[in-house]
This record gives C-alpha cells, structure tokens and sequence, in this order.
C-alpha cells in the first residue's frame, strides 16, 4: 500500500463495469447457461431428452429449446461451442427483448 492515492484506483477496478438488477426481466435462459449443463460430444436426442423443455432467450423472444434443435440439420455436436453456433444459426443474434416489449 502506498500514499500516492493508488488505493482509491483499485476500489474504481473493483466496481462492475455495467449496473445490474434494475433493468426489466428477460424470459428464459442464456444459450451459454443451457450448454454449459452438458457434456461434450453429445448427440442432438441426447440434448433434447435433457434440456428440450428448457426456455431460451432469442431475439424474436423466448422459445423451447426443443423447437429450435428440430430446425438445425445438426444431429452431433462434439465441441460445446458447434452447440452454440447451431442454435445461433436458428435463432439468430441480436438485442433480446425483455418481458414488457
């Protein structure tokens, strides 16, 4: 610790870049957070059986999990992130709307 004011830099350091909690409810999961609940490689059935009935978040608003895998041609899905991109390629990316839009 010195006294040249560096400890008043470190608490700004320690402070979240964005503000949460304040903004208005998003309806399902993060696509993140439901591939993060697998294990790799996992077949398209496997990740249906487990996880179909889960809510995510997409652009268009909120949809079943299930219904999203049965438009991806995909049906293995060795690296986490060749999940992701698939459900991506369906869903597309963008600005998720909250509850209220």
């Amino acid at each position: 610790m010195s006294d040249n004011g560096d400890e008043e830099g470190e608490a700004d350091e320690e402070e979240p870049a964005v503000e949460l909690g304040d903004g208005e409810p998003v309806e399902g999961a993060p696509v993140a957070r439901v591939a993060s609940r697998l294990h790799y490689a996992v077949e398209k059935s496997e990740i249906v059986r487990r996880e179909g009935d889960t809510t995510i978040r997409t652009p268009d608003g909120p949809r079943e999990l299930s219904a999203v895998l049965e438009e991806s041609d995909e049906v293995y899905f060795d690296p986490r992130q060749s999940f992701v991109d698939a459900v991506r390629e369906v869903v597309g990316t963008g600005p998720v709307p909250t509850t209220d839009e």
